[in-house]
């Protein structure tokens, strides 16, 4: 049972920060729009990946510098891309009351969510590589990966669903224009801190 604790706790204090995975999810839940598939695909992704990282991806994914570099590149082009996207959001009030335009298909979303957890380097570097190392030094490593892999599904499912409690307060295009400046400048601040990585 303690190192279910342990694992759940490390987990949390990986994922709670707000990243880019984060703020696709709070954005998703704001809207209302294919919550579940989304908390589900993010926490499916982290599972596998903290099971590919416990059972030993990591150390081989440290020994190929080339390929982490290119998920860092192509990680940087969509941040930078989608923090384009929010900020035009956040400066055209007629993009501000995303409930009043219809809702992307579920194909869509679920391909930004795919594009959100599998092009950040950071996911790798969390769950696979971090993570990874971490159980290994745990004595019971699995247990440690199921007590991790818990963590992330509730912290994406209190993140998603919990969302709908704050739409009365952002029910005005000025908070719109915050939720999306903000996440634009996280965005912009991820990429542009991949590209210099």
């Amino acid at each position: 049972m303690g190192s279910v604790l342990a694992g759940f706790g490390f987990s949390l204090a990986l994922i709670v920060a707000i990243g880019a995975q984060n703020a696709f999810v709070l954005r998703q839940g704001l809207r209302r729009e294919h919550v579940l598939p989304v908390v589900a695909i993010c926490a499916a992704a982290d599972a596998a990946l903290m099971t590919a990282g416990i059972a030993g991806l990591g150390a081989v994914l440290t020994d190929a510098p080339t390929l982490l570099t290119a998920v860092r590149w192509g990680g940087a082009a969509f941040l930078l891309g989608y923090a384009a996207l929010a900020a035009h959001r956040a400066l055209r009030p007629a993009a501000l009351t995303p409930l009043d335009r219809p809702p992307a298909t579920l194909r869509a979303t679920m391909l930004a969510c795919l594009a959100f957890t599998f092009l950040n380097p950071h996911v790798y570097l969390d769950t696979v590589v971090l993570l990874g190392t971490v159980a290994h030094h745990d004595p019971h490593p699995w247990p440690f990966g199921a007590g991790a892999a818990t963590a992330s599904l509730l912290w994406f499912a209190a993140l998603g669903l919990g969302a709908r409690r704050l739409a009365p307060l952002l029910a005005r295009p000025a908070s719109w224009r915050i939720v999306d400046g903000t996440i634009a400048a996280i965005m912009a601040v991820l990429g542009v801190s991949l590209v210099l990585g």
